[in-house]
């Protein structure tokens, strides 16, 4: 079973720009674009023969103009709302146009009624 978590869309909520753009808004827009580098978030249940193995992947995809670092938050909730699982992936040095996976182990026990969310990202240029 593979849980989905598309970076093409998230839960967070935004206000419509208003005619006078402040900072805060250019920064907010600045943020769903780099979000969108994220192209996909998932659990992944590789478990069989009575064996839990749940892994995280992803795919970032850098849409900016320059090599780019990428770091993001995530946490796993249950149907109550209990967190069972968080951490922070990474992917660095990611070329423009370029598209990067990766994976890594969860100590999950379940997919079955569990919520995958992005808690914080960012894209900072890599030198």
């Amino acid at each position: 079973m593979v849980i989905a978590l598309s970076g093409g869309s998230d839960d967070s909520v935004t206000d419509a720009p208003s005619e006078a753009a402040s900072a805060s808004t250019e920064t907010t827009k600045k943020s769903q674009d780099e979000r969108a580098d994220l192209v996909d978030f998932q659990l992944d249940d590789r478990s069989s023969a009575g064996i839990t193995n749940i892994w995280l992947v992803w795919t970032i995809k850098n849409n900016s103009s320059e090599k780019s670092n990428y770091s993001w938050d995530w946490e796993v909730v249950s149907a109550d709302g209990t967190r069972l699982e968080n951490g922070t992936q990474m992917e660095t040095d990611v070329q423009p146009g370029q598209t990067a996976k990766g994976e890594f182990p969860t100590t999950l026990k379940t997919v079955n009624g569990v919520k995958l969310k992005v808690t914080g990202f960012d894209r900072t240029a890599s030198f």
